[in-house]
C-alpha cells in the first residue's frame, strides 16, 4: 500500500493555522506526500488507495515528551519490579508500549527506567510502540529524587532507573557510561520529588555547577539534550541557571526564571497529568502530591503566559495510567490558559522541537513521516474529548496503522 488518501477530513496540521474543512492528506510510501483543500487534490494522488474519514479531524501523531514505561501507573506500586521477575517486567513493558501507540501518541521520551534494548526493537519492528527517546537513568545527589533507599533499608534505587552521583566529576563519568550506552538525552533530578521516600521537592537535588557539567558534557558528545525533573524553586533555579534543554514540571517558577527560560530557549513539560492523581506511595507522599500539585495548576498558566515554550508531558506511569496520555491537551487549556489549537500545536510541533525531531514530525508538511492520528469530531470545539481513547479513531505510524477503531481500513477503496 504505497499510497493513501485520506479525505472528507478537517485538516488540523499542527502549525498552528486554521483548521482545514473537507481536506485530504496524501501519503506516499510512508510520509506526507501532499496535505491541503479537498477541492486541490494533485494528480500524484492518482491511484491511491482513497479512505473517507467521515468529517473527522486529522492530527499529527502526538508526542509525550516525559513518560516511564517501567512503571505501572495505577495498576501498581511503582516498587512492583521488586515483585516480578525481568521476563515478566518485559511482558508489561509489550502491553504499555501498545496502548500508548494506540490510543495517538507515536513518538515519546522515556525519562527513567528502560534501557536503549526497548527503543532499537521499536524502531527495528519487533514489538509495537511509540518511536522512543531515552534517558535510561536519572541522575541526582545523595538523598535526592534518585536516590530510591527505602526506610527498610533496601536499596531500589538500580531496579527504578536512578543512579547517585556526588561530585562534578561523578557527574562527568555517568554521563559519559550513558552516552556510550546509547541515551539520547541525560536526565538530571535538579530538586527533590513527591514519590522519592527520603526528600522532599523544595530540596536542592543536584547544584548548579552538577547540572552544567551534565549540559557541558551532553554538548560534547552531539549536543544531546538535558531534561531536569524540577519542582521546587531551589531546583528549578539550579536546573535553569546550569542551562539544560527543558524544566520538567517546574512548579516554582517566578518571574525571573521565566525571563531567562525564555531567553536561553528552555522548554517547559508540565505534566499536569500527573498532578490530577495522587501518588499513592505512603501517606507521606501523597501529602506532597497534594500540596505540590496546587502549586502546579497555579504556575503553568503564568509560564505560558510569560511566552514559555510549553511541550507535552504527562509522568504516565508514575501516577497516570498509560494510554491516557493525550488527556494532557484538555488539562493545558483548563490549567495552562492555553487554546484548543495551541495545546495541539505543543502536543505536535513543539514536542517536536524539544526532541529534535521537527524536520521529520510534528506537522504535516511534505516530506515529513507520516504519522497521523484521526480523532473523531472537532477537537477544537472539546480538547478533553482527544483524552478518550474511544475518540481516537485511526492511529499511523510511518503510514501504517497502529490502530483502526473507525473500520476505515474496511471500507477503503
Amino acid at each position: 500500500m504505497s499510497k493513501l488518501l485520506l479525505h472528507n477530513a478537517l485538516l488540523i496540521d499542527g502549525t498552528g493555522v486554521p483548521p482545514v474543512r473537507d481536506a485530504a492528506v496524501l501519503i506516499d510510501d510512508g510520509r506526507i506526500g501532499w496535505a491541503g483543500p479537498g477541492d486541490d487534490i494533485p494528480p500524484s494522488a492518482d491511484g491511491a488507495t482513497r479512505i473517507d474519514v467521515g468529517g473527522n479531524a486529522v492530527c499529527p501523531g502526538f508526542f509525550d515528551c516525559h513518560v516511564h514505561f517501567s512503571l505501572p501507573g495505577t495498576r501498581g506500586s511503582v516498587y512492583e519490579r521488586a515483585l516480578v521477575t525481568e521476563s515478566y517486567h518485559t511482558f508489561q513493558l509489550l502491553d504499555r508500549l501498545k496502548v500508548t501507540l494506540e490510543n495517538g501518541v507515536t513518538t515519546a521520551r522515556d525519562l527513567m527506567g528502560i534501557d536503549t534494548g526497548v527503543r532499537q526493537a521499536v524502531a527495528d519492528g519487533l514489538i509495537p510502540g511509540p518511536r522512543l527517546q531515552v534517558a535510561v537513568n536519572m541522575l541526582s545527589q545523595t538523598a535526592g529524587h534518585a536516590d530510591f533507599r527505602l526506610p527498610s533499608g533496601i536499596d531500589a534505587t538500580a531496579m527504578m532507573g536512578g543512579a547517585r552521583v556526588d561530585s562534578v566529576d561523578d557527574v562527568r563519568r555517568r554521563v559519559r557510561d550513558l552516552i556510550a550506552q546509547g541515551a539520547d538525552l541525560i536526565k538530571v533530578a535538579s530538586s527533590g520529588g513527591v514519590s522519592s521516600p527520603t526528600d522532599q521537592p523544595d530540596w536542592l537535588g543536584m547544584r548548579t555547577e552538577m547540572v552544567a557539567a551534565v549540559v557541558e558534557e551532553c554538548q560534547a558528545y552531539g549536543g544531546r539534550p538535558v531534561a531536569a525533573h524540577a519542582i521546587g524553586y531551589a531546583g528549578v533555579k539550579a536546573a535553569v541557571e546550569g542551562g539544560v534543554t527543558s524544566i520538567e514540571h517546574g512548579y516554582a517558577l517566578d518571574d525571573e526564571l521565566r525571563r531567562r527560560m525564555v531567553d536561553q530557549g528552555t522548554y517547559l513539560v508540565p505534566t499536569l497529568l500527573e498532578t490530577m492523581h495522587d501518588v499513592e506511595v505512603s501517606p507521606a507522599a501523597k501529602a506532597k502530591s497534594a500540596h505540590w500539585h496546587e502549586i502546579a495548576h497555579r504556575a503553568v498558566g503564568e509560564s505560558a503566559a510569560a511566552g514559555v515554550k510549553i511541550a507535552l508531558g504527562t509522568d504516565a506511569g508514575l501516577s497516570p495510567d498509560h494510554g491516557t496520555n493525550l488527556a494532557e491537551l484538555g488539562l493545558l487549556v483548563r490549567f495552562g490558559g492555553l487554546t484548543p489549537m495551541e495545546a495541539i500545536v505543543a502536543g505536535t510541533r513543539t514536542s517536536a522541537q524539544l526532541c529534535g525531531l521537527d524536520r521529520e514530525l510534528g506537522t504535516l508538511e511534505p516530506g515529513k513521516l507520516a504519522d497521523v492520528v484521526v480523532v473523531r469530531g472537532n477537537p477544537l470545539d472539546d480538547i478533553a474529548s482527544v483524552g478518550n481513547p474511544d475518540n481516537i479513531l485511526l492511529v499511523l505510524k510511518e503510514g501504517r496503522p497502529a490502530k483502526d477503531r473507525g473500520g476505515f481500513f474496511d471500507q477503503r477503496h
